[in-house]
């Protein structure tokens, strides 16, 4: 053996073991392209526990194991790292995912790959090295990264700040803006400006030359149609591929700005509609019944000044008369939420008092759930009821001669078209209470009821007065009214003898 291959020899044991701890996969090759070694770093990133398994020579490598690029393209074998460094290339950074031809689907390896070419003292080339990094959990953090990216619906696009070039956007941002995305990548910020028009572009420019977190601002962008679009944009430091960049993200103000316009409209109108109404309307609060608001009618209708109503609660204004009503009012809106035409009586600033149909509904204003109340007027309808009532009520003196017919035709006379609120019910009557009521109903006088249930006149006067208390009525007529709205004392009712 010549001292030239004894030297040569011996050099390559030192430079083998040397490698063989290394973390980097490494493989020499011949100049004949035969695959002369492999440490157990570059092994294990091809799966394979002993050299003879990556092949005899490159061209047996290329048929064992199957090489992709990134976006899964199949590499030519010409383009194979270890076909490339056969003819002499050197290389750096060549990213493939190395796969078995035998189980492609089983499992793979990402690289990163450069290559030597190692000469002799005459400068031909003697050992041909293939150096590998295994990055196969980083690529598959910037896989998941990707993927995130893209599906995140909040338009985005991400620059390079060394030369604050745009190097990733995803659909959210082309959708919103319209640009395709050979119009954005590859721009530069001075081209497509994101920071435009933004409400505090300096300190913005600042802090992406400093690559510093851009608080959320608004900003103006400029459409590749020449129009514009407000937006909220802010920026957010990141590393890519072991680059330093700007994550830039995007709230699209139009929907916002259209919601906020058209309710400002709505707004608008029913506060027109709420001051011109010549009905009384008033808007309280639905917890703690204090009112928020009350147009000219309200006012104008009880007397009150604006003043002695805005901020008060309704039961210290204490303009409903009866305070029984008031609280059945209020728990019949809390139970259903609303009403529709509830008869009420009300007591103006001066005394007078005013009969009204309330409607009411529960709206939410900034939030808050409140209780709007439509007051109309009926006090005039009412007194011309009563006067009718009343004439009739003097015939009924002596109501014997009176058909049931003509009686029913009263009672809807007297009836509104409105639901009563929540009161008395015939339970509430005693047997001796409802005995009396149904003679009332059959226009019996006193003495008649006393003799046809054997009691004296006066304790049938006493029970009389009792039943017109419990029905908050005042004469034998509305009585009748009352039962006759409930359906009451049909021709088979008999009272107990």
């Amino acid at each position: 053996m010549s001292q030239d291959v004894l030297t040569t020899e011996t050099n390559r044991r030192q430079l083998q073991q040397i490698i063989a701890g290394l973390s980097d996969g490494v493989i020499l090759l011949d100049p004949d392209q035969t695959i002369r070694w492999a440490n157990e770093a570059a092994l294990a990133m091809h799966g394979v526990s002993q050299v003879s398994d990556l092949g005899p020579d490159a061209k047996a490598y290329a048929k064992r194991f199957v090489l992709r690029y990134r976006n899964n393209h199949l590499v030519p074998v010409d383009s194979y790292p270890i076909n490339r460094v056969a003819r002499g290339e050197t290389f750096s950074d060549v990213l493939v995912v190395v796969a078995s031809a035998a189980d492609e689907e089983e499992h793979s390896w990402v690289h990163r790959v450069r290559s030597l070419v190692l000469a002799d003292s005459q400068g031909e080339p003697e050992s041909l090295v293939l150096i590998m990094d295994d990055v196969t959990e980083w690529a598959s953090a910037e896989q998941r990264f990707e993927k995130t990216f893209a599906a995140n619906p909040a338009p985005a696009v991400i620059c390079r700040l060394s030369d604050l070039r745009y190097i990733k956007v995803n659909p959210g941002f082309l959708e919103m803006t319209g640009y395709s995305r050979d119009q954005v990548i590859g721009t530069s910020t001075y081209e497509l400006d994101v920071l435009e028009q933004a409400e505090n572009k300096a300190l913005a420019k600042q802090c992406l030359r400093e690559g510093g977190t851009i608080a959320q601002m608004q900003a103006e962008l400029r459409l590749p149609d020449g129009g514009s679009k407000q937006v909220i944009v802010a920026g957010q430091p990141l590393e890519l591929n072991d680059e330093a960049c700007m994550l830039f993200s995007f709230v699209d103000m139009e929907p916002r700005h259209k919601a906020e316009v058209a309710l400002r409209q709505s707004e608008e109108r029913f506060a027109k509609a709420f001051r011109l109404s010549p009905v009384p309307i008033l808007v309280c609060g639905a917890g703690d019944q204090v009112v928020l608001d009350v147009n000219e009618a309200f006012l104008d209708t009880l007397g009150y000044p604006g003043e002695e109503v805005l901020g008060e609660n309704i039961a210290q204004i204490d303009f409903i008369d009866d305070k029984g009503a008031r609280t059945r009012l209020f728990a019949a809106l809390e139970k259903t939420g609303s009403l529709d035409r509830i008869d009420v009586r009300l007591r103006r600033k001066d005394a007078g008092l005013i009969d009204c149909a309330v409607s009411a509904d529960t709206v939410n204003i900034q939030g808050i759930p409140c209780y709007l109340l439509v007051l109309m007027d009926i006090t005039e309808r009412k007194r011309t009821e009563l006067e009718l009532v009343s004439a009739i009520e003097e015939v009924m003196k002596d109501a014997s001669w009176f058909s049931r017919t003509l009686i029913e035709k009263l009672a809807n006379v007297k009836r509104f078209n409105s639901p009563e609120l929540p009161g008395v019910s015939f339970a509430d009557l005693t047997a001796r209470e409802r005995d009396v009521l149904g003679l009332i109903c059959e226009g019996r006088a006193d003495k008649e009821i006393a003799a046809r249930l054997k009691l004296a006149p006066n304790t049938v006067r006493n029970h009389v007065a009792t039943v017109y208390s419990k029905l908050g009525v005042h004469s034998r007529s509305e009585a009748i009214v009352w039962a006759r709205e409930r359906g009451l004392f049909s021709s088979e009712w008999r009272p107990r003898g």
